[in-house]
């Protein structure tokens, strides 16, 4: 007996060690409320090292799940502060919590219930102890599968992607504000403080962190098969300046990154944001523009100009809620124009080129094309050729929307519009158009009753 006993718990340990027993009891523990249950979708990068403790390293981590009964508990280690949310209501911010946490202690009405829990971020001199060791529900209740967008956005930043100086945090920065504006899983991978580029007097690479599971130095490597970003939005070159990181360290940092995000995440709308003080502005757009020309074109420089307005701000560099706010309102577009996979159909429109007869010119042709559109937005694509035979040095289209459109964010140009009229100029980085050659831009826009195509394009005064 005690042989066949021995034999049987060598038995289990080999099953252990290949994984098959773990794979059995997180199955079995479906419903359950435990860390491995699979009915909870942890969003972000979460360390699951410990089965029984799994823990957030970065800012916008969160779970989401549903459940049965009237009352939910958490199942903390040691002290914490964390945010709530039932039912899709207000979140509740709870300080120095620990052991058994009741969200409920007004038991809800009986039936099923969604529930979603982020943790204050451990960084800087704050030191709580965010860990999840599983949820307590009421006897017989269970928990549901979570419903969860299959889209994920990752924002990558500073403090002020992670929201410092916010009323809650990651929770009211413009990252969390658009991810849950768009109904789509979200993360911040923020560092307070943090430099694209390390520095000798001690500036952290969020670059670098990028690739590791938390902020720390000794955080293990991230495994990026847990989940694929459909988009990365990028914020960084804050605080280099103050680091005196050079115009050429920072532009070649940069485009190292770009290319790091780029392995990692093959098919992502990269989205590098101009940080809103302006530093760096024109090295973002350099790398930006030499990955584009490198052949990724799914890479973009994005102008903030004019986001954050006057009293958005609660220091001279953090914006406060109202700031966040603002950012939200005008990226939101944005990353909603790369992540629509619902399109309308999409019209374009190619004008044939016609002699000028104040210029001589022989002309130009313009492609338009609507690639994306969805309920009051949609997202054009602009291609200028030149037909002349002659270089076209720094350019101008010019279109009248039909139907009282707006062009709202481009990339690739700068656009202004008056009344119904808009003007597409030429970014610095394609501001020549060969003979024969071809200069492209985009944006997104809004619309109310219906979206035409234009049909009355010039190109530096000349008719398309």
């Amino acid at each position: 007996m005690r042989l066949r006993a021995l034999i049987a718990v060598a038995a289990a340990g080999v099953l252990l060690s290949a994984g098959l027993v773990a794979a059995q009891t997180a199955q079995a523990a479906t419903g359950d409320g435990s860390p491995g249950d699979a009915n909870i979708a942890f969003v972000g990068r979460w360390d699951r090292t410990n089965a029984s403790a799994y823990v957030p390293n970065w800012a916008g981590a969160y779970l989401r799940t549903g459940f049965t009964g009237t009352t939910v508990k958490l199942r903390q280690r040691n002290t914490i502060d964390l945010y709530y949310s039932l039912d899709g209501g207000s979140t509740g911010y709870l300080q120095n919590v620990s052991g058994t946490v009741n969200l409920t202690p007004s038991p809800l009405p009986a039936g099923n219930h969604t529930l979603l829990v982020s943790y204050r971020v451990v960084a800087g001199s704050y030191t709580g102890d965010a860990v999840f060791q599983g949820l307590i529900l009421d006897s017989g209740a269970r928990t549901l599968p979570a419903a969860v967008s299959p889209k994920l956005v990752e924002f990558v930043g500073d403090s002020i992607t992670v929201g410092t100086t916010s009323s809650k945090n990651a929770l009211t920065a413009y990252g969390w504000l658009t991810g849950e504006q768009l109904g789509v899983q979200h993360t911040q991978i923020g560092y307070g403080g943090g430099c694209l580029v390390a520095t000798a007097d001690g500036c952290v690479s969020v670059a670098a962190q990028f690739l590791k599971t938390g902020y720390a130095a000794t955080s293990s490597n991230w495994d990026f098969t847990r989940y694929q970003a459909n988009a990365v939005v990028i914020n960084l070159g804050t605080n280099d300046k103050s680091h005196s990181v050079s115009s050429a360290d920072f532009q070649n940092g940069y485009v190292a990154f770009l290319r790091t995000v780029r392995a990692k995440y093959p098919n992502a709308a990269i989205i590098a944001l101009e940080t809103f003080s302006k530093r760096y502005a024109a090295e973002t757009q350099a790398a930006v523009n030499t990955q584009n020309t490198a052949g990724d074109r799914n890479i973009f420089y994005v102008n903030t100009e004019g986001w954050l307005p006057s009293d958005g701000l609660s220091d001279s560099v953090h914006p406060n809620d109202k700031g966040h706010q603002a950012i939200t309102a005008k990226l939101a577009p944005v990353i909603a124009a790369r992540l629509n996979t619902t399109t309308s159909p999409s019209p374009s429109a190619t004008r044939s080129p016609s002699p000028n007869p104040s210029s001589g010119t022989t002309g130009c042709a313009v492609t338009y094309t609507i690639t994306n559109q969805w309920q009051g937005g949609f997202q054009a694509d602009v291609t200028v050729k030149n037909l002349t035979a002659t270089p076209v040095t720094g350019w101008t289209v010019r279109w009248t929307f039909p139907a009282g459109q707006t062009a709202v964010q481009a990339w690739n140009a700068t656009t202004t519009q008056s009344g119904t009229a808009v003007a597409a100029t030429n970014a610095t980085w394609n501001a020549t158009i060969a003979p024969g050659g071809t200069a492209a831009f985009g944006f997104t826009g809004t619309w109310t009753a219906t979206n035409p195509t234009p049909s009355d394009f010039t190109l530096n005064g000349s008719r398309c």
